[in-house]
C-alpha cells in the first residue's frame, strides 16, 4: 500500500461503510478519515484494513471492523478533555482515534506485543499506555468521564463500574450465546444499566466471561 490508496481506502470506508450507518458525527468522521489503521494490523493484511470486517491480531485477538469502532465512538460521545479508559486497546487504533478527538486516553491492555505494535504504529503524548488484567480496569488512574471496552463481554464487572464516574458514559459490545450487540449505558446511582443500540458482529474479548448459568 502506498499513501494514495490508503487515503483512497478511508475516503471508501467512510463513503460506504460508516456515512450509510449513522456514523456521521463530523469529529469521529475526521479522525477516522485521518487515523492510518493500516498501520495498526500486521503488515501481510495491510491491504486489507480497511475492509468490513474485524482483523486477526493473532492468539484470539481481534481489531474490530471500522463500522463497529464508529458507532461505538459516535454512542460515547468524547469530547477534548475528556478522560477515558479504553480496554483491550490491542493496536492502539481505537486509542488513536480517541487522541485525534481530543480525549485523555488510558489505553490498558494485557499483551506486551500488542502495546509495543501500538506504540510503533504511532506514539500519541494524549494516549497512556497501562499493561494489566482487563477485568481490573486502571484504577491507579480512575476516575473516568467515559470507557470503551474493545471487544463482546458477557458480564461487566463492578470494578470497571467503579471506575466511571456519576454520569460517565460506557461503551461496549455484548455477547448473548452467538449474537453481539454494541450497548451503551450512563452511571447513575453507582450502577451502570447497558441497553443495545445496534445488532453487530463484534468478536470476544478476553476476560469477560459469564459464569456457567449467568444471565445478563
Amino acid at each position: 500500500m502506498n499513501e494514495i490508496s490508503a487515503a483512497e481506502m478511508r475516503a471508501a470506508m467512510i463513503d460506504s461503510q460508516l456515512r450509510t450507518n449513522d456514523v456521521i458525527d463530523p469529529a469521529v468522521v475526521a479522525a477516522m478519515g485521518a487515523e492510518p489503521r493500516e498501520a495498526h494490523v500486521p503488515a501481510a493484511l495491510a491491504s486489507v484494513a480497511y475492509m468490513d470486517r474485524a482483523i486477526d491480531l493473532g492468539g484470539g485477538r481481534w481489531l474490530s471492523p471500522p463500522l463497529v469502532t464508529g458507532r461505538l465512538l459516535v454512542a460515547a460521545a468524547v469530547r477534548p478533555g475528556a478522560r477515558v479508559l479504553l480496554i483491550g486497546a490491542a493496536t492502539g487504533y481505537t486509542a488513536a482515534l480517541l487522541a485525534r478527538l481530543g480525549a485523555a486516553v488510558v489505553a490498558l491492555e494485557e499483551r506486551s506485543d500488542l502495546i509495543a505494535a501500538a506504540r510503533q504504529a504511532g506514539p500519541d503524548g494524549a494516549v497512556t499506555w497501562v499493561e494489566g488484567s482487563f477485568a481490573e480496569g486502571a484504577p491507579q488512574a480512575a476516575p473516568f468521564d467515559r470507557i470503551l471496552i474493545e471487544g463482546a463481554i458477557e458480564q461487566l464487572p463492578q470494578a470497571i463500574v467503579d471506575q466511571l464516574v456519576e454520569g460517565g458514559r460506557l461503551v461496549a459490545a455484548r455477547r448473548d450465546g452467538a449474537v453481539s450487540r454494541l450497548v451503551q449505558g450512563v452511571k447513575a446511582g453507582g450502577t451502570v444499566a447497558l441497553r443495545p443500540f445496534a445488532d453487530m458482529d463484534v468478536p470476544p474479548l478476553p476476560g469477560f466471561a459469564a459464569p456457567p448459568g449467568f444471565r445478563f
